[in-house]
């Protein structure tokens, strides 16, 4: 039964990693054809919860064949990784999303962030929900707490098509601009979380991350 379980956790984290680059794909792809700051960066932020997937399929990996959860070089180094690409995005969207500001600029349309966005909360309610069941069953904070990213995940699809149904309801410029902020305001809070973890402390997931979009380890 435990070996079925570890088979099930290893398939949600390849799941995972498939998807992310499938949809930051896509994401950065049509948010740069549109100029929708909000939607490149939701997608820059799949791409880099490609790197904490990756460390999450190793750990399990490793729990399976030694049954351990201690971190190792490679799981802090990807943490370390993957928190410094989250602040650099971060700041990035910020940095751009206020130029936007200054400038009244207005994205060609929100239509793909709409679509991205409920497909996105749709791959992570069921995410979050075969985790959480995976990781009850097999007792692994690790795991639980992957679930946890991807319910942060979910609200950064929220805050995508938020933004992306205001602008296209009332064409308010603004608001593109705003969904991005908040998207960074998250983004730093899931490098925060890469660090803190990276160190060795004990804190919820904020999110990436699997990410997914699920999250740091």
């Amino acid at each position: 039964m435990k070996e079925k379980l570890y088979y099930r956790a290893q398939f949600l984290a390849l799941f995972t990693i498939i998807y992310n680059l499938v949809e930051g794909g896509v994401s950065v792809w049509a948010g740069a054809a549109d100029e929708t700051l909000a939607l490149f960066g939701f997608g820059m932020d799949s791409f880099i919860e490609v790197i904490s997937a990756i460390g999450v399929w190793h750990m399990v990996r490793r729990i399976k064949t030694n049954a351990g959860e201690t971190r190792d070089e490679f799981e802090q180094r990807a943490l370390r990784i993957t928190g410094a690409a989250f602040y650099a995005l971060s700041l990035g969207l910020v940095l751009t999303a206020a130029i936007n500001l200054y400038q009244h600029h207005k994205p060609e349309t929100t239509v793909w962030g709409i679509a991205i966005s409920l497909l996105s909360m749709s791959f992570m309610w069921y995410l979050i929900r075969q985790k959480t069941t995976v990781g009850t069953a097999l007792n692994s904070p690790a795991i639980l707490a992957d679930a946890a990213c991807s319910r942060a995940c979910l609200s950064l699809s929220l805050v995508l098509m938020i933004s992306s149904i205001g602008y296209e309801l009332t064409g308010i410029a603004s608001l593109d601009a705003i969904g991005s902020m908040l998207i960074s305001w998250l983004t730093l809070r899931e490098g925060r979380e890469a660090f803190s973890k990276a160190r060795g402390m004990s804190c919820s997931c904020s999110c990436s991350c699997s990410t997914g979009k699920t999250g740091t380890l």
